[in-house]
């Protein structure tokens, strides 16, 4: 049996191995780079345009990332986080476009306003006090706010039609908020890198087994090509598993120390979808609510102008649901194979302490299209229930983790766990997921290259992206000329 020696195995063909071996090929051309993927193209799983909410989550619509304290009041921490990190991405993506590495912007970021909306007096107040702060930084200083049903009526017309004059509503706005269709963009990326032989692309390939060399750090990584049955080895000197919902599982496979304990809760979606051009040319913008109380994050319910392969419609949801796949084209056997004597613990105390998310998802489960409509109506009264269908979204696995107790916690955000050599990185959970893939993968150099990105790779990064080792959340001045630049350059404006 041949190996293959490259420098870089990427496992995983969705949008952050396509970030990071883009990255990596800009700063060290050299690098012989390999990406694996179990199906037969890239951009199959999370990354499809079908199964994400295609948002570019900046911080500026979901409700979740800006929760109240006990004592009711609004902390925005998180979205200013989130929003500075979602900046990396478009500064990178406007790198790329600028130098003809990616195609005309429209073909994978369109313009869709980002619209918080709530009703009753309770969430009326929670967004005003959530928009007075936020729009007091300079991240979110264009945000607008209104009560008045007339202006709310321009921005959002399906969503306030045939709605109870009497009832107090309210809603935020940022126009040049976005859709993005990851799926394309994760295509692009990979077609620059194979066309110009910086990768090596294996397409039906799985991972069979990781053998570790703790002398020289490298890895031997064993393959199966899923038409043939043939098996190959990989000599690898950095791993990285970007595989989605199977990163858990191969992470546990590569046996290093700092995998234990962790587990993984996967959770399904579903949309409901309207293609009728003449209900969809009527709504342009995403629309977000507030989530139902136990209900996960992904679950916030939101209206949403999508643009997907080209195609424009209407998204609504999502709908949650349990299975015990961690991958749409998974197993049912991957929740159960992932149970280990060192996270068994941590995940029932998951289980015991998160009832409510269980009761939500099981009412989610037993949901018929009538109930599903009727969730949507509270977004769009007017809706007819023969205009929508039901489409599956991709899978989600968020992460189970110890506490500092020992027990288990489930965390709803990403989560990068490398080794400590610096050898091999996996990108464990999912929002917000693809939105801040820019900052992810930046985060998996600075733990697993650092030397080279304390020394050579800093200009090059910066020369990429360049607000890099600067503070978007503390720096006016230099958010407001990235921002002009990118808004620009994404034809976002």
């Amino acid at each position: 049996m041949t190996t293959q020696q490259v420098d870089v195995l990427l496992i995983g063909g969705g949008v952050m191995s396509a970030t990071l071996g883009t990255l990596l090929n800009k700063l060290d051309p050299s690098m012989k780079l390999t990406m694996v993927e179990r199906l037969d193209h890239v951009a199959h799983e999370s990354t499809d345009g079908w199964n994400n909410a295609g948002t570019g989550h900046a911080g500026y619509c979901e409700l979740n990332y800006t929760p109240e304290d006990a004592n009711g009041n609004v902390t925005i921490e998180r979205a200013l986080k989130i929003n500075a990190n979602f900046e990396l991405s478009l500064q990178l993506w406007s790198t790329l476009v600028e130098n003809g590495e990616l195609p005309e912007p429209t073909q994978f970021i369109n313009t869709t306003p980002h619209i918080s909306f709530v009703w009753g007096e309770k969430n009326v107040a929670f967004l005003r006090q959530r928009a007075e702060k936020l729009s007091a930084h300079h991240l979110f200083a264009d945000m607008e706010f209104s009560d008045d049903p007339e202006v709310l009526k321009q921005w959002m017309p399906l969503v306030m039609e045939g709605r109870d004059p009497s009832e107090p509503v309210a809603g935020t706005r940022v126009a040049y908020g976005s859709d993005v269709d990851f799926g394309s963009l994760t295509r692009n990326l990979v077609n620059r890198l194979t066309s110009q032989d910086a990768l090596d692309l294996r397409l039906n390939t799985e991972v069979v087994d990781f053998e570790r060399n703790r002398s020289d750090k490298r890895w031997t990584v064993s393959l199966r090509d899923r038409n043939s049955g043939k098996t190959s080895t990989i000599d690898a000197g950095f791993v990285f598993i970007g595989a989605g919902g199977g990163s858990l599982p191969l992470l546990q496979a590569s046996g290093i120390e700092e995998a234990e304990g962790y587990g993984g809760f996967p959770v399904s979606g579903q949309w409901l979808v309207c293609k009728d051009e003449k209900i969809v040319s009527q709504h342009h913008a995403k629309v977000y609510g507030k989530a139902a109380i136990g209900a996960p994050p992904m679950s916030v319910p939101h209206l949403d102008t999508r643009i997907i392969n080209g195609q424009p419609a209407l998204l609504f949801g999502p709908y949650a649901g349990f299975t015990t796949k961690f991958l749409k084209k998974g197993s049912k056997l991957d929740l159960i194979k992932s149970v280990s004597t060192d996270n068994l613990f941590p995940m029932m105390s998951v289980g015991m302490h998160n009832m409510d998310l269980t009761k939500y998802l099981i009412s989610e489960v037993m949901q018929s299209h009538d109930d599903r409509v009727s969730t949507l109506r509270g977004y769009f009264p007017d809706c007819k229930s023969s205009d929508w269908t039901l489409a599956h979204a991709g899978q989600r696995v968020q992460v189970i983790k110890k506490d500092a107790k020992g027990k288990g916690k489930l965390e709803f955000g990403t989560e990068l766990v490398a080794a400590e050599d610096g050898s091999l990185a996996a990108l464990l959970g999912a929002s917000p997921g693809a939105s801040v893939a820019a900052f992810a993968m930046i985060e998996v150099l600075e733990k697993c290259f650092s030397e080279r990105m304390n020394s050579e790779w800093k200009e090059g990064l910066k020369a990429l992206i360049p607000s890099y080792g600067e503070s978007l959340i503390d720096n006016a001045e230099l958010l407001n000329q990235v921002r002009e630049r990118t808004l620009t350059t994404l034809k976002l404006k």
